[in-house]
């Protein structure tokens, strides 16, 4: 028998052979295309056969004990292939192939699109996978054959050796993932191994392998890997299809395992070893197929599959299986919610106060959610006596730097502080059964546990000071105190609301991300777009984390408009104190707006001393344009292509990002000169010189305007670093000689500092130092309020008199005390905490790893910027800088996942923009680059 532990390449077979030998042997013509395959050669033989070569090492019994299962499948009501006999009357041909003799099969062809191609995979196709396996199971269950006794990669039970054998091919990267989920999976299955019933299984049902005919019906492929195994193996790996297939919640599978056990009962040691052995077979695909790549380089069926069973693997390694072995009991036993009838446990006198611990509760602001006695601190802050609530995300139990539902947020039970000495009544009937450190209250439907100091006495007994008490399904499986958030609802179900016990409404609020989502769209102008298709519901901020109402955190790494990161304690304080004085337009005569302006002159370059204060970068660049267009006299401004400036009519009108408006660079009004987009790195001009290139260009440009179209010139617009694409320098020199030019025909040099500039460039206050170059307007909003609106423009004394010309000009909100306050703390932050500083430090720290994961990654083609302003640019090819656009979305999907957030940039949407908040520490700089190293090695 086949006694293989690792990956076989595929025999040498070409369509011309696979036609030859149905010919000879078979005496059928037809179209011949190849199929995949991971070790065999499938060829599809017009509209009626399939040719089967098998690897050079597959026995003949092998084979034969799949024809007969067909048989016996066949007898079940399941559309399985036959074997047609050739015209020596065989079913298996020994075919001779370059020298090498194998064994061949023709088949005839079941008709069906494979349900790895059906549009939408849910909760039906998952069904019908998990009763199908069973359905097979239980046809199989008295199969016998000679030709099923084989040791081969794909028997679960012996995938520790095969994890083992080829873990070494598994990138770097994701190695010990791999080898530490195998380990303690290997641990949870030999606990329970004795007991698990073995049987023939086909041993590959996955999404592939069944086909859906037009009427529904349900036709069984490839039977490659049929086998004695463990019998659950079956339901494990049609799990494995389900995990791959694309459903982002990994509880889908829990239809699956519905299904199945309507057809073949789970017995308790197979509900135990199920989720390790769907961990184990993600395990061996990943290994496996990093195993093929390297020995079978043209197997592009196996190249193609890679990033489908990474997916598996994460979503499996993604669920606790503890919790895991619950919910699949808890499936199995048909739990639903119910009501039930509960009486008081505390008496009458007894009434707790309600604490709130989740993602909105004022009691952990200031990050105090991060410390480890939080709970304990809320509820002794109320005094006895006081509870937490039920079904709470409790915000206490978040983990920051790690993946999004990791984290055990989710309290089952209640927290309870009552006076000493409370009587504790008997609330339903029950036996009172004695535990460490507590009791049970075991009846018919419900058990009670309470875990505490309850002496022994009348009713449940005498309690005092704090608590833990949660209720359980009598019929179910236990479920934990604390469990992540994945099946809220059967979570819920199994261990129900305790408020009955208590006297008061417990049940927290349950947040409902979807709901919302769909209320934003009903109301809010969907052109107004939010990051992610199912985007979580973030309520909180702190420094450089986010956190969603399900109490995970994420490390913000998009968001250059927390400056100084969220919920900073200074700024709330000055934003409170202001609002309890005064709020009103700058017109009014107060102190914040003279201290402001004044710290933000002294910041620009001497000759910049007048300051507009605006409420955003859109408006700051509107402004600045006017102000070049009436300081000259002259309608006409040059703009950079690819550039983004804002969304008002002039700032608009100089934006041409592509990635913004795919329509920029044809409706462009007839003031807007266009110029080159001076990219070094995949523009017109590349390279160290490229700034020479870009401004001859410029001369050519300005030439071609005529004496009467140089006149018009009011003045030049540009970033001093490419934003929107993605933090990419300009060439040295390169802005210094764009200024000299304009300022030559007495045109006026705008600055747009809106997103890089505030020290998040490390080495630089201002974008424009990093080039050398001085202008006469700069812009800068975002970083200036940290959230708040609030941008400025700061000039010259000559060019704001000028304006003056036209008529008074104020900002509502840009001056507002409120938003000067604020701008004047964000400043105090930047200095007293050296976030400029930080920038060059963790902002170095940042692209040196970036840049030593492109030694390990070829997709990544550049990595651009500085300081905490830096764009990593992903390609398909590093020769061409082909934009791998849709690599850049699924590397965001999956980075949100690993709780980063990221997102694309640029015209082609293929660079990762990084330009986080100035807080963020080297901890979080790390987590982000080994997750963003983990998903690109699981993205192939």
């Amino acid at each position: 028998m086949t006694d293989e532990l690792g990956g076989l390449a595929r025999p040498e077979v070409s369509v011309e052979d696979a036609a030859r030998v149905v010919r000879e042997r078979w005496g059928v013509e037809g179209d011949v295309v190849e199929l995949g395959s991971n070790q065999d050669r499938n060829f599809r033989i017009g509209a009626g056969h399939v040719l089967k070569v098998a690897n050079a090492v597959t026995d003949l019994t092998e084979l034969e004990a799949q024809n007969a299962s067909m048989d016996v499948l066949d007898g079940a009501g399941l559309r399985a292939p036959q074997p047609v006999e050739s015209v020596d009357g065989r079913t298996v041909e020994p075919v001779e192939i370059g020298g090498v003799t194998l064994h061949a099969r023709l088949l005839t062809y079941v008709e069906g699109t494979p349900l790895m191609d059906v549009e939408s995979f849910g909760d039906a196709e998952a069904r019908m996978l998990g009763e199908t396996a069973g359905r097979i199971v239980a046809a199989l269950a008295g199969f016998e054959h000679e030709g099923t006794t084989r040791t081969t990669q794909w028997d679960l039970r012996a995938a520790p050796d095969v994890v083992r054998a080829l873990l070494h091919h598994v990138p770097e990267s994701l190695r010990a993932r791999v080898a530490n989920a195998s380990l303690d999976s290997v641990a949870r299955v030999a606990a329970v191994s004795p007991a698990l019933p073995r049987q023939v299984i086909h041993g590959d049902v996955t999404d592939d392998n069944l086909v859906l005919d037009e009427q529904g019906s349900v036709g069984v492929i490839d039977l490659g890997d049929l086998m004695v195994s463990w019998r659950v193996a079956e339901l494990a790996v049609a799990l494995t299809g389900v995990l791959a297939n694309g459903c982002d919640d990994p509880l889908t599978s829990l239809e699956t395992v519905r299904a199945y056990a309507e057809q073949v009962p789970l017995e308790h040691a197979e509900v135990v070893a199920l989720w390790p052995l769907v961990v184990l077979r993600c395990a061996v695909l990943v290994t496996s197929a990093a195993e093929l790549t390297a020995i079978d380089e043209g197997n592009d069926y196996a190249a193609e599959r890679t990033s489908r069973e990474w997916r598996a693997f994460r979503l499996a390694t993604s669920i606790d299986p503890d919790e895991m072995a619950v919910l699949v009991a808890a499936t199995v036993a048909g739990v639903r919610p119910r009501p039930f009838s509960l009486g008081r446990m505390l008496p009458e006198g007894v009434r707790p106060r309600v604490v709130d611990l989740s993602v909105l509760s004022p009691s952990l602001d200031a990050g105090r959610w991060l410390e480890p006695d939080a709970e304990q601190a809320v509820l002794a802050a109320q005094g006895a006596p006081v509870s937490t609530r039920w079904a709470e995300h409790r915000l206490t139990q978040a983990r920051p730097l790690a993946a999004r539902g990791s984290a055990k947020t989710l309290a089952l039970g209640v927290d309870v502080v009552v006076p000493e000495g409370t009587l504790l009544h008997v609330p339903f009937e029950g036996e009172r059964v004695r535990i460490d450190g507590g009791f049970e209250l075991r009846g018919d439907a419900l058990t009670l546990v309470v875990r505490g100091d309850v002496e022994d006495g009348d009713g449940l007994g005498l309690a005092s000071g704090h608590l833990r008490v949660q209720l359980h399904r009598t019929e179910a499986p236990r479920a934990p105190f604390l469990v992540s958030p994945r099946a809220h609802a059967l979570w819920r179900a199994l261990s129900p609301d305790p408020s009955a016990l208590l006297g008061v409404d417990v049940a927290a609020p349950q947040p409902d991300p979807d709901d919302v989502l769909a209320r934003r769209d009903a109301a809010y102008a969907p052109v107004q777009e939010h990051y992610y298709a199912a985007p979580p519901q973030v309520e909180r901020g702190w420094r450089e984390l986010m956190v969603d109402t399900q109490a995970q955190v994420y490390v913000d790494v998009v968001n250059n408009v927390a400056t100084t990161g969220h919920a900073h304690p200074h700024l709330v304080e000055a934003a409170t104190r202001q609002w309890s004085l005064l709020n009103t337009n700058s017109r009014f005569h107060y102190a914040a707006v003279a201290e402001l302006s004044e710290r933000l002159a002294a910041l620009a370059p001497d000759g910049l001393d007048s300051v507009f204060l605006v409420n955003s970068g859109s408006e700051a660049v509107d402004l600045a344009i006017r102000l070049a267009q009436t300081a000259t006299g002259r309608p006409r401004m040059l703009a950079a292509r690819e550039a983004y400036h804002g969304w008002t009519l002039a700032s608009d009108a100089v934006s041409t990002s592509l990635g913004d408006n795919p329509r920029a660079l044809e409706s462009r009004p007839d003031w807007v000169e266009l110029i080159d987009a001076p990219n070094s790195v995949r523009g017109t001009h590349r390279g160290a010189d490229a700034a020479a290139g870009y401004l001859a260009d410029l001369d050519v440009q300005l030439d071609a305007l005529g004496e009467e179209g140089r006149a018009q010139l009011a003045g030049v617009v540009i970033e001093p670093i490419f934003g929107n694409g993605g933090g990419v320098l300009l060439p040295d020199g390169y802005l210094a000689g764009v200024f000299e030019r304009v300022r030559a025909l007495g045109g006026v040099c705008i600055s747009d500092e809106v997103q890089v500039s505030y020290g998040r460039l490390g080495e630089h206050f201002w974008g424009f130092e990093q080039q050398g170059a001085v202008p006469d307007v700069i812009t800068v909003a975002k970083a200036m309020g940290n959230g708040q609106p609030l941008g400025a423009v700061i000039t010259t004394r000559e060019i704001a008199e000028a304006f003056a010309a036209e008529g008074s000009f104020f900002s509502s909100s840009g001056g507002s005390p409120v938003s000067s306050r604020i701008g004047l703390a964000v400043l105090d932050v930047l200095e007293s905490e050296r976030l400029q500083e930080n920038a060059r430090e963790v902002g170095g720290h940042f692209r040196e790893r970036l840049l030593a994961l492109a030694d390990l990654h070829p997709a990544i083609g550049a990595v651009h910027g500085m300081g905490l302003y830096l764009g990593v640019e992903l390609v398909s090819d590093r020769e061409t800088f082909a934009p791998a656009t849709q690599l850049a979305a699924d590397v965001c999907d999956l980075l949100l996942e690993e709780g980063a957030i990221v997102q694309p940039t640029g015209d082609h949407k293929n660079v990762l923009k990084i330009k986080p908040p100035l807080v963020i520490t080297r901890e979080s700089v790390d987590y982000v680059v080994d997750a963003l190293d983990r998903v690109l090695s699981m993205l192939g």
